[in-house]
């Protein structure tokens, strides 16, 4: 059973409004816009809740600590 503010559940209504919003241009970049849009808000979020520490971030994410510190530069999101 899935709760209404599931990631997912979000997302989909999130989709939905977008093609929605649309209103008939033809979309596209979908897959990356989706992604940029949930990673950098996920990232800020986590390494909040790791008080900053990255080791402590990346294992909560499950992933290497290198993948996380690339995202935090690539989103400038290093102090």
């Amino acid at each position: 059973m899935k709760k209404s503010n599931d990631v997912s559940a979000c997302v989909s209504s999130a989709l939905e409004t977008y093609f929605i919003d649309l209103d008939g241009e033809k979309p596209a970049g979908i897959y990356d816009m989706v992604l940029k849009s949930v990673e950098r808000p996920m990232l800020e979020i986590v390494m909040r809740q790791a008080g900053g520490n990255q080791t402590l971030a990346a294992e909560m994410l499950g992933i290497n600590r290198n993948t996380l510190r690339k995202k935090l530069v690539d989103y400038r999101l290093l102090a």
